[in-house]
């Protein structure tokens, strides 16, 4: 038995903190309980009520004859901190503390909250919030409303983790007007004990639960979340999470020292996360219930080749459209589909997809249209489109949909649209299990989601790379940095460290004057790049520091005065090390190789394509250390412009698996090095295939551990 089913399922509840005042919460959660069907025993605790509801009335939970599964504490944190000792004695198996007051405000409150959770856990009783909505079961074995939302949502396959409670009870109103059902609600305050992992284990061992639909404002990481959640998303039962984030931001971003810096806000944190563990985040609470309604269905298309049937034409347009969009693509009939659908539509109608039946089909025309798309092999979806019309049967054509539904295994989505006139089919679909939306956008977008979700599940899953590494030496060099001060890594004292982790930068030297210049890049071979090196010209080309392809002597020794000049003019307090000599690196695609250090989370891995526009185009991706050969090249596919390193326009084929070794490694080295705070390597110039990549310019920055 899991310690959660005394939240979720409990068989005696006691509301501690139970009030006779309409409208205070310590009322309204014991009337919600009481008055939604509670199929357990309840029990109001209150020293000062005789009863409460016509319900006899305790002192305190030890004065209570019987065993106590779950505790409702609506007390403040002195009155709380008192209550769990009892609740401890009595031998409650689950405590949910809805009042506020305490790590929210800080202080004394934040100290008491502390104290709660450790007695808790010391006696194995779990402890929900504080300062949440509280809990919900609508399942006909427990019917639990213990939240002060009045409204128990209808039974479903869904359940909802939030950490919000003024949300939930927004979220309730709207599942209510959309006839959305629920298997568990909870909301989780400020996750004392139990947090979104903790319910994420659950609902995926629940039974009633096939659809798990999150609002989170800040997730408690964990080591092992991506893990565990991978598990979840894609593992012996594969259960889809839906996400929606709030608190968009990039702040903090602008004082970072590298372009990886400056993109890897906390958003691309969070979307590493989500995207290495399968969930599937949205941006809106309408796209949340959308989604949730399709993966409800419990049916995953086998590709993205989507038929539309529809009678009106304009939405068949909008539908194509916003399939292309959503990554799906209008399936191809084969000549037997093609030749279906002449026998069954009128000469008027369209025959090609999307199929239009013309607006004054039957249920029976759209029953037969169906039919013939659906057995269609290069058929992976149907999406159906209802107009009202004045000769349409909405429920008959929902009915002619429900009974193909059944005796098919393939996706279908439905958008009726218009309310009043419709209605009767849209309940018929919602009672069967049907996705049925108001616009066709929705319902494709639905469709497409449910389509990523079979990526993930089908992903390859490659053997790792067995890279060796000389991790020995590496420590040594990040040792001997921080022992001298040294904070900030260049070309001239990096190149060493990437090396540790198979990186290889061209030759070079640092000169000190323009003469030692000119011998360098006769030494290491002309043509060369030359770049000026100081700590407090972290970017060298915004200084005017950076000259390439320097083909003589004479070019050389103008270029050191040039690019000495450049930097006083650009920061005049700089202190100038010097002007590194480094030969050309042979022809290759430019891409960006970053690290961000974040806390909380640990190192935060950039990939994009490279040069000096990174941060304007932002043409990046991150995934969350460690990664392996897989993530690697997930990170690569999925840029834009990936094709540049797949032979565009007769380019050669990149070195695809040097990158990824590289992207290995780079992972490896800030596993095994946490004083790195923030890399760009920035370009690394991947050759042709075979030839491998040379890094061209780098920044580390180390922090003090």
């Amino acid at each position: 038995m899991d310690k959660l089913d005394a939240i979720f399922s409990p068989e005696s509840v006691a509301v501690i903190g139970a009030s006779q005042t309409p409208g205070k919460v310590g009322h309204d959660i014991f009337a919600n309980i009481l008055r939604g069907g509670y199929k357990g025993t309840l029990y109001p605790v209150n020293p000062t009520a005789r009863s409460i509801l016509s319900v006899r009335c305790y002192p305190t939970v030890l004065d209570i004859p019987d065993p106590v599964d779950l505790a409702m504490i609506i007390l403040p944190p002195k009155a709380a901190l008192k209550t769990v000792d009892d609740c401890i004695h009595k031998g409650v198996k689950g405590v949910v503390i809805v009042s506020a007051g305490f790590k929210e405000v800080g202080g004394e409150g934040a100290c008491i909250e502390e104290q709660i959770a450790e007695k808790c856990r010391k006696a194995g009783i779990r402890l929900v919030g504080p300062n949440c909505l509280g809990v919900i079961n609508p399942g006909a074995k427990v019917r639990l409303n213990a939240s002060f939302s009045t409204r128990m949502p209808l039974a479903g396959n869904i359940s909802f983790i939030s950490q919000s409670g003024a949300l939930c009870t927004a979220v309730l109103d709207f599942a209510a007007d959309r006839g959305f059902g629920f298997s568990k609600f909870i909301s989780i305050g400020n996750k004392a004990d139990v947090d979104e992992l903790d319910l994420l284990r659950y609902y995926h061992k629940d039974p009633e639960t096939d659809v798990i639909m999150i609002y989170m404002e800040e997730l408690r990481y964990t080591s092992t979340f991506i893990e565990e959640v991978k598990q979840i998303t894609s593992g012996e039962k594969p259960t889809p999470i839906l996400v929606i984030k709030s608190g968009k931001t990039a702040a903090g971003a602008a004082a970072a020292a590298s372009h990886t810096g400056s993109l890897a806000g906390s958003e691309a944190v969070y979307n590493a996360i989500f995207n290495q563990s399968g969930i599937i985040r949205v941006d809106t609470v309408n796209d949340l219930f959308d989604f949730a309604i399709a993966f409800s269905s419990r049916r995953i298309p086998a590709g993205n080749r989507v038929a539309i049937i529809t009678n009106a034409g304009g939405p068949g347009i909008i539908a194509t459209d916003m399939t292309e969009i959503s990554g799906l693509r209008l399936a191809h009939f084969s000549p037997k589909t093609d030749e279906a659908l002449h026998r069954v539509l009128p000469p008027t109608a369209n025959f090609k997809n999307p199929v239009d039946v013309i607006g004054d089909a039957t249920s029976e025309r759209y029953e037969q249209a169906l039919k013939a798309v659906i057995r269609d092999d290069g058929v992976d979806g149907v999406l159906m489109i209802l107009t009202p019309q004045s000769m349409t049967d909405a429920i008959g054509t929902a009915e002619a949909i429900v009974h193909t539904y059944k005796t098919c295994k393939k996706p279908i989505v439905c958008s009726f649209m218009g309310v009043v006139d419709v209605s009767a089919g849209v309940k018929h679909l919602q009672e069967n299990h049907v996705p049925v939306y108001l616009f066709p956008e929705n319902a494709a977008r639905a469709l497409g989601k449910l389509y990523e979700a079979a990526l993930w599940l089908e992903r390859k899953i490659l053997p790792e790379y067995d890279l060796k590494f000389n991790t020995r030496r590496a420590y040594e060099i990040i040792d001997e940095c921080l022992a001298q001060g040294k904070t900030v890594l260049g070309e001239d004292d990096g190149h060493e460290l990437l090396e540790c982790y198979g990186f290889k930068a061209p030759p070079m030297r640092l000169a000190h004057s323009a003469k030692q210049a000119m011998d360098f890049a006769e030494e290491i071979g002309l043509p060369v790049a030359m770049k000026v090196v100081s700590q407090q010209i972290l970017h060298k080309s915004d200084a005017g520091g950076v000259m390439v392809d320097l083909k003589t002597v004479k070019a050389v020794e103008a270029a050191y005065a040039e690019i000495v000049e450049n930097a006083k003019r650009f920061k005049p307090d700089a202190r100038i090390d010097g002007v590194l000599v480094q030969k050309m690196v042979p022809p290759g695609q430019e891409v960006i190789l970053g690290v961000h250090k974040h806390s909380g989370f640990g190192h935060l891995i950039m990939f994009g394509i490279g040069g000096i526009y990174v941060e304007l185009f932002k043409n990046v991706t991150f995934k969350l250390a460690p990664i392996g050969r897989n993530n690697a090249r997930r990170m690569i596919k999925s840029i834009k412009g990936y094709e540049m390193l797949t032979g565009f326009r007769g380019k050669p084929v990149a070195d695809l698996e040097a990158l990824e070794k590289l992207l290995v490694g780079l992972s490896q080295m800030v596993m095994n090095h946490p004083q790195i705070k923030e890399m760009d390597i920035n370009p690394l110039f991947v050759h042709e295939a075979g030839k491998g990549a040379t890094v061209a310019d780098i920044i580390i920055t180390l922090e003090k551990g």
